[in-house]
C-alpha cells in the first residue's frame, strides 16, 4: 500500500514496507495503528521498562493516516473550549492542563531530537489574523476571555498592525493574536523518523498488517488482536486508529471522521517573502469560522489547508474522499485572497480523515480488567496531544499508582460519550459545517454579524 500523495510524503525517502506479521505472536503490548499515537506510546514504554515485548501492527505503512497528512502544527492548542473544560473539571484542572501542553510543545522537539529525527522542527509560534473589524473584535474578545482564565501576556499577546509587519504579514490584515507555543514541522519525516527510532528500542512492527478484530481479555483469557496473517497475544491491547477508528467492529459511533484537506505552492522566492516575512516560521491561521492554517515549508513553499468537506453518512471513511475539487478550488482562492502576489502554481493537493469526539475531548483510557487501552480523538490538534497522551497511556499501563504530569490531566481515563445514531450526526455535522460557510461568506458581503454565526456560537459551546 502507497503513502497518499501530500507533499510530506513527496520529501521523504521512498522505502520498502516493513514486513507484514507471519504467523502468531505473543507480547507484553501490542498496539493496533502506526501513526503518532502508536508510535509515540511504544516509545515511551520502552523507555519506561526497556525489557518490555512490543509490537505495533500497522494496516498499511507508518504514518499512513493523520500523521502524515496533517498541516504540520505541533500546537498547544486544545480541541474543546476553554469554558467546556472548566466547566467540567474546574479552573485548576484546565490550569493544569494549559501548563503541560504548553511545555510538551518544546518536549516532542526535544524527543525527535534526541532520536536524532529531523523534520524540519522551529518553534516560531502560532498566529490568528484578524483581517475585517469582526475579525478584530472576535480576536479581542477571545483575549479578553484567555486573561479571564488566568492566561498571560507571555502565553498570548496581541500583535498590532504596524509591529506586525515587520513579523509576518496577510493582506488586510488589522493585527492578530500571538502565542508562542507552537512549532512548524514536516509531519511524514517525524511519523517516518519516529518509527525507526521505536525499532530501534527494540519494538517490532508490522506494516500492511490490518486488525480484523481486538478481543477483550476475560478472566485467564488474555486480550488479543486477529489479523489475516496470524494472532497477537497481549496483556495489554492499545487501540491507536484515530480517523479511521470508525472502520473497526463497534466502533462506528466512538468518533466522526472528518476531513481536512490541503494545498502547497512550489517554492517562492527569497524576494517574495521578504515582503510577508514569516523568516521565524510562525504557523499561521485567522479569525474566520470555517477553519483555516498554513505554515511556511523549510523550503519556502506555502503548505495551506482547511476544513469544508462534508462529514460522509455513517462514518464512512474511503480513499476518494481524501479528494475534493470543489475543496481544493475554496483553498486556492483563500490563499490567494490571503497572498495577493502570489505567482506560483499549487503542486500538491491531498485530504485525509480526522477524529472528533462527540464533546471534542480527546480520550487516554485503560481498562484493567479487559486489557484494552485507546488513545485520540484530537480533532484536528494531534501532533503535539498525541505525544501527551501516549505518555499518559505509557504511565497507566507500566507506573498505575503513580501519579504523573501526563496521566492526571482531566481528560483521562474520563467516560466517553458516543455519537447520536444516523441520521442525527450526518444532520448535525453538516449543519454545523455549513453554518460556518454561510457566516464567513455573509460577514465578507455585508460586514456584520449574522444569526449563523450567534447559531454556530451556541453550537459549540464557544
Amino acid at each position: 500500500m502507497q503513502p497518499p500523495p501530500s507533499l510530506w510524503w513527496s520529501q521523504t525517502e521512498a522505502t520498502s514496507p516493513r514486513p507484514s506479521l507471519r504467523g502468531d505472536v505473543d507480547v507484553d503490548v501490542a498496539i493496533v495503528g502506526g501513526g503518532y499515537t502508536g508510535l509515540w506510546t511504544a516509545r515511551e514504554l520502552l523507555r519506561r521498562d526497556p525489557h518490555l515485548r512490543v509490537c505495533v501492527l500497522e494496516a498499511r505503512v507508518c504514518g499512513f493516516g493523520a500523521s502524515g497528512r496533517n498541516g504540520g502544527w505541533a500546537s498547544a492548542l486544545f480541541p474543546a473550549p476553554a469554558a467546556s473544560v472548566i466547566d467540567a473539571y474546574g479552573i485548576d484542572a484546565y490550569t493544569r492542563q494549559r501548563l503541560v501542553l504548553q511545555e510538551s510543545v518544546a518536549s516532542l522537539g526535544a524527543a525527535a531530537h534526541e532520536e536524532g529525527i529531523e523534520c524540519d522542527f522551529a518553534q516560531g509560534g502560532t498566529l490568528s489574523f484578524a483581517r475585517s473589524p469582526l475579525q478584530e473584535a472576535r480576536a479581542q474578545g477571545e483575549l479578553e476571555l484567555a486573561r479571564h482564565h488566568g492566561v498571560g501576556e507571555d502565553d498570548l499577546r496581541w500583535i498590532d498592525a504596524a509591529e506586525l509587519r515587520e513579523f509576518a504579514w496577510l493582506d488586510g490584515a488589522r493585527g492578530a493574536t500571538y502565542s508562542p507555543h507552537c512549532a512548524r514541522l514536516q509531519p511524514a519525516r517525524l511519523v517516518r523518523g519516529l518509527a525507526r527510532a521505536v525499532e530501534r528500542r527494540g519494538a517490532a512492527i508490522y506494516e500492511n498488517t490490518e486488525a480484523t478484530r481486538v478481543l477483550a481479555g476475560k478472566g485467564s483469557r488474555r486480550p488479543h488482536v486477529s489479523t489475516i496473517h496470524g494472532t497477537v497475544r497481549a496483556d495489554v491491547v492499545v487501540r491507536a486508529t484515530e480517523g479511521f477508528t470508525p472502520t473497526q467492529p463497534r466502533q462506528r459511533r466512538s468518533v466522526v471522521p472528518l476531513y481536512s484537506l490541503m494545498i502547497a505552492t512550489a517554492p517562492l522566492s527569497r524576494e517574495w517573502w521578504t515582503h510577508y516575512g514569516f523568516d521565524s516560521f510562525p504557523t499561521w491561521s485567522d479569525e474566520r469560522h470555517l477553519l483555516v492554517y498554513g505554515q511556511r515549508t523549510a523550503d519556502n513553499r506555502l503548505a495551506f489547508g482547511g476544513r469544508g468537506s462534508p462529514y460522509h453518512f455513517g462514518s464512512t471513511v474511503e480513499p476518494r474522499f481524501d479528494s475534493n475539487a470543489g475543496v481544493f478550488d475554496q483553498l486556492t482562492s483563500s490563499l490567494i485572497e490571503l497572498f495577493p502576489t502570489l505567482d506560483v502554481e499549487v503542486t500538491h493537493r491531498w485530504g485525509g480523515p480526522l477524529a472528533m469526539p462527540r464533546n471534542k475531548f480527546p480520550y487516554v483510557t485503560l481498562d484493567r480488567d479487559s486489557g484494552l487501552g485507546a488513545a485520540g480523538g484530537y480533532t484536528g490538534d494531534g501532533v503535539t496531544l498525541s505525544y501527551v497522551c501516549a505518555n499518559a497511556l505509557a504511565d497507566l499501563i507500566v507506573a498505575p499508582d503513580t501519579e504523573t504530569a501526563q496521566s492526571s490531566l482531566p481528560f483521562v481515563d474520563a467516560p466517553v460519550r458516543r455519537w447520536e445514531v444516523e441520521p442525527l450526526r450526518w444532520l448535525g455535522i453538516n449543519s454545523g459545517i455549513a453554518l460556518a460557510t454561510w457566516a464567513d461568506h455573509y460577514e465578507r458581503r455585508h460586514g456584520r454579524t449574522s444569526r449563523a454565526s450567534k447559531l454556530l456560537t451556541r453550537l459549540l459551546g464557544a
